[in-house]
C-alpha cells in the first residue's frame, strides 16, 4: 500500500514516514499543496495524510481540488488547528479522519489502519494463493499454518505479486510500488528478493515465475506453465 505525507515540517514528515515504512508501507512525501496535487495526478495513493497549514495552497484547498477531481482516495487530516470550525470544514470538504497535534504515535498508526480497511473494505485483507495466505492488515502471512517471516521489503514486493495474480510484472513496476520516491534500488535488487521469496515458497509449491523480457508471474506451481 502507498501513502502520501503532505506536510511542510521535515522532522515530523521523516518521523511519520519512519513509523509507516516499518510495517512495509510505501511512503512518499509533499512538502506543499501544489506538490501534493501533482503527485496525486501522477500516483494512486491508499491513503493521504494531510497538514492544513502549507506554504501556497492549504491543505483545504488541496482536499477540495482532489476530491473536484472524483479522487476517493481516504484522507486523514493532521494538523496543529483544533477549532470546531476547522474540524467541520475538514470533514465537509471530504476528509474522512481530522486528527490534531500533538498526537500519540500510536494512535495515529491505528487510525491509519482503520482508514486503510475503510479503503479496502471491498476487498478482503486477507490475499492467498495456494497454501499462502497474507493478512494484509495484519501484516502477517502463513504458509499452510506456519507463520512466514519476511522483511518489510519482502513483503511490499509479495503483497503486490498477490493482489495481481495472473499479470507479468515488470521489475519497473514493481520498484515504483514498493519504493519511496527518496529511495534508489537497482533491477538487481528486485531480483535478489525475488530469490529470497522463491527459496520461502517454492517449498510450498507456489511458483514466482520470470517471464523472460518481461518480468515476474506469480502461481501455484502446480498450474505453472514451465
Amino acid at each position: 500500500m502507498r501513502i502520501l505525507i503532505v506536510e511542510d515540517d521535515e522532522l515530523l514528515a521523516a518521523g511519520l514516514a519512519i513509523s509507516l515504512a516499518l510495517p512495509g508501507y510505501a511512503v512518499d512525501r509533499a512538502v506543499s499543496g501544489e506538490k501534493a496535487l501533482l503527485s496525486l495526478g501522477t500516483e494512486n495513493y491508499d491513503l493521504v495524510v494531510l497538514d492544513i497549514g502549507l506554504p501556497g495552497q492549504d491543505g483545504f484547498a488541496v482536499l477540495r481540488k482532489l476530491r473536484e477531481r472524483g479522487l476517493t482516495v481516504p484522507v486523514l487530516i493532521l494538523t496543529a488547528r483544533d477549532a470546531v470550525a476547522d474540524r467541520v470544514s475538514g470533514l465537509d470538504l471530504g476528509a474522512d479522519d481530522y486528527m490534531v497535534k500533538p498526537f500519540a504515535l500510536g494512535e495515529f498508526e491505528a487510525r491509519v489502519r482503520a482508514l486503510l480497511r475503510r479503503g479496502h473494505h471491498a476487498q478482503s485483507a486477507r490475499l492467498s494463493c495456494g497454501r499462502l495466505t497474507m493478512d494484509t492488515l495484519a501484516h502477517r502471512a502463513w504458509l499452510g499454518d506456519t507463520q512466514l517471516g519476511l522483511t518489510a521489503r519482502e513483503w511490499g514486493v509479495l503483497e503486490y505479486l498477490l493482489m495481481r495474480q495472473g499479470q507479468v510484472l515488470s521489475k519497473d513496476k514493481i520498484m515504483q510500488a514498493v519504493c519511496n520516491w527518496d529511495e534508489e534500488i537497482s533491477t538487481n535488487a528486485v531480483e535478489v528478493y525475488m530469490s529470497r521469496l522463491r527459496a520461502k515458497l517454492e517449498p510450498a509449491d507456489i511458483k514466482i515465475r520470470t517471464v523472460r523480457g518481461f518480468g515476474y508471474l506469480l502461481e501455484e506451481a502446480k498450474s505453472a506453465h514451465s
